[in-house]
């Protein structure tokens, strides 16, 4: 199943100086935020974004299974993004990730934010999140 999407856009530039970042170069902070809010427009509610020191996440909740909607940038290519999907373990030890296919809505919503988007170009979607 593709989970991550690649795609190019200068919206979603840093709005803060590199100082502020969460580490040189990494970025996600717009996108994260946008995300969020173009999804609750259509119904599929997560988190405010969070932070990590790869980048940036919202959260969804689905029965009780929790994915990662993993937001950054691809550091050689300028406006290249990148959302991927983390699904969460419900065990000690990464045991009992969720299933991906109970994030589907959520997919799919990512999908039709992205698409609509007049500002976004070169959608690519895969299974690889690395």
């Amino acid at each position: 199943m593709n989970t991550c999407v690649e795609f190019t856009s200068d919206i979603f530039r840093p709005v803060l100086s590199e100082d502020a970042q969460v580490s040189p170069q990494v970025y996600g902070a717009e996108l994260a935020w946008w995300l969020c809010q173009e999804l609750a427009k259509i119904g599929i509610e997560t988190t405010y974004p969070n932070i990590e020191d790869w980048g940036w996440f919202i959260e969804y909740v689905v029965e009780d299974n929790e994915y990662w909607r993993c937001c950054g940038n691809d550091p050689d290519g300028v406006d290249r993004r990148r959302i991927y999907l983390s699904p969460r373990a419900k065990g000690i030890f990464g045991r009992n990730k969720a299933p991906t296919e109970a994030a589907s809505a959520l997919l799919e919503g990512v999908a039709s934010v992205l698409e609509e988007n007049q500002s976004i170009s070169g959608i690519t979607w895969s299974a690889d999140y690395a």
